[in-house]
């Protein structure tokens, strides 16, 4: 019977790749390969950041970190990601927009020039190639679990090839069209299937269970443990979650052009603006639903640990319930889900990282023009290569360690500090000329590598002491301030410039050029 899951998940492949390319229609530009000519419908855009930002990361890891003692922990980090949310929507989307932007970071190459543009461009790309390495592993492991049912013992690494070639047919002709509409069908389709497991686990457990989660803490939602030791070094202290969560979500969802570019894709500002804090609730939901799972998942085991289950990690929990504990047909469904959290993700990184390439690096480090034909072809031939090497990050995993969305979140401490200071010292410090930028972020970036591997504190739990990193969320407050720090004093050694390039674009709405095309003409 397990064939039906099998030509479910078949199914569903080819229609995502079928109907990707139906809305996409005939890309004619790069700009129009890049923000789909800025005519996305808000709704869309919103499911596609929420899809983008999902990932495998949060379906397998949320519910087996409700189940270990996290609860709705996750929950609280998205009340905090929504308040980030909102000071992007205010602050940093009316720059991209008015701007008239396909790039986030071409608003660095207003204000300081094409070298930091540049810069950020090569740190978010290279950036994006260890997270959505971390992302593209992580999707392999259900899928293995499921081909190991039927004794194909397939490895991390062919999973990982056979999902990145299946994922760059629709983004490789379809551009950003095609990610966000598939982006929003796989967003309900995995939602859906939390939504389905939640019915099913109710039924199993009954009221009862809920009661037992309850009483075993598994549904606690804040954490107030406000000891400094904890606040420093756990993502899930009342702090850490609302402040240091709303921090960075303002890097995450304000300088990280991977979800900027679904947002330039709105019509009008105010479109932009709606889809990035309906996304936040969007967010907010979804933790909740995968909360709920976990939390139910305890009550279903009768509490027993992983090890007890046979399992690895946390990060095989729902897996295993998905193709143990749910009928034929259904596990086959949310399977699918998985994959399109997985094949989501990846096609917004995929489409994003190309964006950046030719946007951004080329223009800084080229002085002529490619016509409109030839960034397109380019475009195009990026993702390819970024796919590429995508998998090659992907497959240099060889087994699941930990929780693979925190990794993810650790990943990204290493330049969200320096990217949004960067962001912030255009705005805040007037003096600040592109020297002071670039040597500021550097500075950041070295430092935060020193910090994300080399800084432990003493935590003291039930009388032993262990040493923990630093939480994933501070990691990023730490960077702005590194960066405001540096490019401020740097700035009082030398004159203030006669004005900020760029301002226009900050006071005139809707005054913007058509940025892909006309930024490298100003070199």
């Amino acid at each position: 019977m397990r064939q039906l899951d099998l030509v479910v998940i078949v199914v569903y492949l080819i229609g995502i790749a079928w109907i990707g390319l139906r809305k996409a229609g005939r890309q004619k530009s790069a700009k129009d390969y890049f923000v789909g000519e800025g005519h996305m419908p808000w709704w869309t855009v919103s499911f596609s950041v929420v899809a983008t930002e999902t990932s495998v990361l949060t379906v397998i890891s949320v519910p087996g970190g409700a189940y270990s003692g996290q609860g709705f922990g996750n929950v609280e980090l998205a009340l905090g990601y929504v308040v980030g949310r909102v000071v992007v929507a205010t602050v940093l989307i009316p720059l991209y927009k008015r701007g008239g932007f396909v790039s986030a970071y071409q608003y660095l190459g207003d204000r300081f020039g094409l070298k930091l543009q540049g810069l950020a461009s090569v740190t978010f790309v290279f950036t994006r190639l260890l997270a959505e390495g971390v992302r593209l592993f992580a999707s392999a492991i259900p899928i293995k679990l499921l081909l190991d049912e039927f004794g194909v013992h397939a490895s991390y690494r062919v999973i990982i090839i056979v999902i990145t070639l299946i994922t760059v047919v629709y983004t490789y002709l379809g551009g950003i069209k095609a990610v966000i509409w598939t982006d929003a069908i796989q967003m309900v389709l995995y939602l859906g299937g939390a939504v389905l497991a939640v019915a099913v686990l109710s039924a199993h457990v009954g009221g009862d269970g809920y009661a037992r989660a309850l009483d075993a803490g598994k549904f606690t939602l804040f954490d107030t443990d406000f000891n400094l030791a904890h606040i420093l070094t756990s993502p899930f202290a009342l702090p850490t979650a609302i402040i240091g969560g709303a921090i960075f979500a303002m890097a995450s969802h304000g300088s990280d052009q991977l979800i900027v570019q679904r947002v330039l894709a709105t019509r009008t500002l105010r479109e932009g603006q709606k889809a990035m804090i309906a996304s936040g609730v969007f967010v907010t939901i979804q933790f909740a639903a995968f909360s709920l799972v976990g939390a139910l998942l305890w009550s279903y085991n009768e509490g027993k640990s992983f090890s007890e289950l046979g399992l690895s990690s946390s990060d095989n929990l729902y897996p295993e319930f998905i193709l143990h504990g749910l009928p034929v047909v259904v596990s086959g469904l949310l399977v699918a889900g998985i994959l399109g959290a997985a094949m989501g993700s990846l096609s917004s990184a995929l489409n994003s990282m190309s964006n950046s390439t030719v946007a951004d690096i080329i223009h800084s480090f080229f002085r002529t023009t490619p016509s409109e034909e030839a960034l397109l072809r380019l475009a195009r031939w990026m993702t390819l290569v970024w796919a590429t090497l995508m998998a090659v990050f992907a497959c240099a995993f060889s087994a699941s360690t930990g929780n693979v969305y925190l990794t993810g979140l650790t990943i990204a401490g290493y330049t969200y500090g320096a990217l949004l200071g960067a962001f912030l010292l255009g705005r805040l410090v007037k003096r600040a000329n592109e020297a002071d930028s670039i040597v500021a972020f550097l500075v950041t970036i070295g430092v935060m590598t020193y910090i994300v591997r080399g800084v432990k504190i003493d935590v003291t739990t039930g009388g032993t002491t262990v040493s923990q990193a630093i939480a994933a969320q501070w990691l990023v407050p730490i960077g702005v301030l590194i960066t405001l720090l540096v490019g401020g004093v740097l700035s009082l050694f030398h004159r203030a410039p006669e004005s900020a390039a760029g301002a226009a674009a900050d006071e005139e709405p809707g005054a913007g050029p058509d940025q892909l095309t006309t930024t490298a003409g100003r070199n």
